[in-house]
């Protein structure tokens, strides 16, 4: 025969500091089952717009029937020497893309540092320097990204000597920089300051001791 079991539920900021540690490990065991990335992953893709990049995309078919494009953008993280981030596309000079990730990104130096790289090796060549990325294995990291350089020049002249490991360099610190904005992502959503926030702000109740009820 059934019976009623009656509970006491507290909301999150009724909890003593000990259940609301239990609260907030219950809340981080589901809290990355979404795409937390995607406000990472659309910054990235404007800044590679930016600088002349365009990333490939891959087709994923969706569970009503329908099919949905996503960028070429990959990550492992963040605990193992061998995490990081790796992306697919092709580069070619664009032109102000130095001003115009300042007015981006004012205050971000490592992308100013990259925009200003790319542009003084194309420079060199006369703007006619392209890449072709590719990523290779199963890990995703800087060094997984397989750069190859060419130059198009109408007559046929030779990129110069530094050309391919300066531009193979710069993209792959492009992919570093990706990787460091998902840690600092990572660990932001994943603080108990943010967490704490989430929690109130959806109205979940728990037990005593910090259980979800």
């Amino acid at each position: 025969m059934p019976s009623i079991i009656e509970i006491t539920v507290y909301r999150y900021d009724e909890l003593p500091e000990a259940a609301k540690d239990n609260a907030r490990g219950w809340y981080r065991e589901g809290a990355f089952d979404h795409d937390w990335y995607d406000a990472v992953y659309e910054d990235f893709q404007r800044i590679t717009e930016i600088l002349g990049i365009r990333l490939r995309t891959r087709t994923s078919r969706l569970m009503g029937g329908g099919i949905s494009e996503s960028p070429c953008i990959w990550f492992t993280g963040f605990w193992s020497q061998g995490d990081g981030a790796a992306w697919e596309g092709s580069y070619s000079f664009s032109k102000g893309a130095s001003t115009a990730i300042r007015s981006y990104a004012p205050s971000d130096y490592e992308l100013h540092r990259i925009a200003d790289g790319l542009f003084e090796i194309q420079r060199r060549n006369f703007y006619q320097l392209q890449a072709d990325v590719r990523h290779r294995g199963s890990y995703y990291h800087a060094f997984t990204m397989d750069i190859a350089v060419t130059r198009e020049s109408p007559v046929g002249q030779d990129m110069t000597d530094d050309a391919e490991s300066a531009v193979t360099d710069l993209l792959r610190d492009l992919a570093r920089w990706l990787y460091r904005q998902l840690e600092q992502e990572y660990d932001y959503l994943s603080s108990d300051a943010a967490v704490d926030e989430a929690v109130l702000t959806n109205g979940y109740t728990f037990t005593e001791s910090g259980r979800r009820a």
